[in-house]
């Protein structure tokens, strides 16, 4: 009973932070923003002369006549910093007592049946467990990547059901997809997986066993797990931004990534539609090399990699579907080719390379789909001009 209270009174917390930030539309970037005002108007009152000098030439002395005004932007500013790290550590709070804690306790309490399960796979593989990486690291992600993408091609080519037409993106675009297209598409697809992946996986056999047992006995903690997780999407987030970015210089674009751009409106299965040496720079160092510097077990690099192919197939499926990550930020790097060029988009903000995008409405419907309208139709584009 004490235990359903105390869920209960997290879920309120929880519940009543995340109405605050809906409402009033809070982002990271308004906290970068905030931060920066809040630190020109410090600078502006504290040394006025010397902070109009650097942004106006000459107008020092109208200074003490806006110091009211300046007083009131410095105030505001510290309010809303105070309201945007206050929340956000509130937030925080609350979604690691609640959250992380109920799964920590789930994670322990099927904790002897995963183990139990691990060492039977031990025990019935063991002296040919490079069967069980083979299986773990190639079989199994390859499974998900093309169960989730078979029936996107079902929704691609057959336009079944009906109801999924609503999610699209690009509207009029890929209804239906081009088979023609699609069919020369899937030779380059089959043969970077086949003919690259796979190779490549089992090349790095050897190093992730030199990095660490992947094998061990004892599976690792869900909060090690996290911890992995998180170092994983950091490395490949880097890694993806700048071999991605640097692949869009003028010689290497024509000579290698135009491929992948060939679709303007992608589909999933387009993700792995790429010049091979984009394919083992781009898709595939990103992805495995976090493992391989963490020296991870062997069920963490199956979730990443499963994980990896998931989402690289919906940053490309083209339609923003309910309770998916949204696609908007990548749909529109193919849209427009010189915005967006990472994953999570933090890269992108710190080097400004999502301007446009932010001036879009597809920067308003980039968010979590929790509901079955489509944010196509709450956020619709404005009407195009007529000449």
């Amino acid at each position: 009973m004490e235990s359903w209270e105390y869920m209960s009174s997290l879920k309120k917390k929880v519940d009543a932070t995340i109405r605050i930030w809906i409402k009033t539309k809070l982002s990271f970037s308004n906290v970068i923003i905030s931060l920066r005002k809040f630190w020109e108007t410090c600078w502006s009152v504290s040394n006025p002369e010397r902070f109009h000098l650097f942004k106006m030439k000459g107008e020092a002395g109208s200074m003490r006549q806006e110091k009211p005004k300046q007083e009131e932007r410095i105030w505001g500013s510290m309010k809303r910093t105070a309201f945007i790290l206050g929340s956000g550590l509130l937030l925080l709070v609350a979604f690691s007592n609640s959250v992380s804690g109920q799964l920590q306790r789930f994670w322990d309490a099927s904790g002897c049946f995963q183990q139990a399960q691990w060492e039977r796979l031990l025990s019935t593989f063991e002296g040919k467990e490079w069967i069980l990486y083979i299986i773990a690291t190639i079989l199994v992600p390859a499974l998900l990547f093309w169960s989730f993408n078979g029936l996107l091609l079902v929704a691609d080519t057959a336009r079944k059901p009906n109801f999924i037409s609503r999610y699209r993106i690009q509207v009029g675009q890929n209804e239906p997809v081009d088979t023609m297209k699609l069919r020369q598409s899937m030779r380059t697809i089959l043969f970077n997986q086949c003919m690259i992946s796979v190779p490549m996986v089992i090349f790095l056999y050897p190093i992730i066993k030199v990095r660490g047992d992947p094998y061990r006995r004892e599976l690792p903690t869900f909060h090690w797990f996290l911890l992995e997780l998180a170092i994983f999407t950091l490395i490949n987030e880097v890694l993806f931004y700048y071999s991605h970015r640097l692949l869009h210089h003028p010689t290497l674009y024509k000579k290698i990534h135009k491929k992948h751009h060939e679709w303007t409106a992608p589909i999933g299965v387009i993700s792995f539609y790429t010049h091979p040496i984009e394919h083992v720079a781009s898709n595939m160092l990103p992805v495995v090399l976090g493992p391989i510097l963490m020296g991870s077990h062997l069920s963490s690099i199956a979730v990443w990699f499963s994980l990896a192919l998931i989402c690289a197939t919906v940053s490309h499926c083209g339609y923003h579907l309910p309770f998916l990550p949204s696609p908007e930020f990548h749909d529109y790097h193919h849209l427009r080719f010189n915005q967006c060029y990472g994953v999570l988009g933090v890269l992108d903000h710190l080097h400004g390379t999502d301007t446009m995008f932010k001036q879009t409405k597809a920067y308003e419907r980039h968010r979590f789909l929790l509901g079955f309208t489509p944010l196509s139709e709450s956020i619709p584009d404005p009407p195009k001009k007529m000449d």
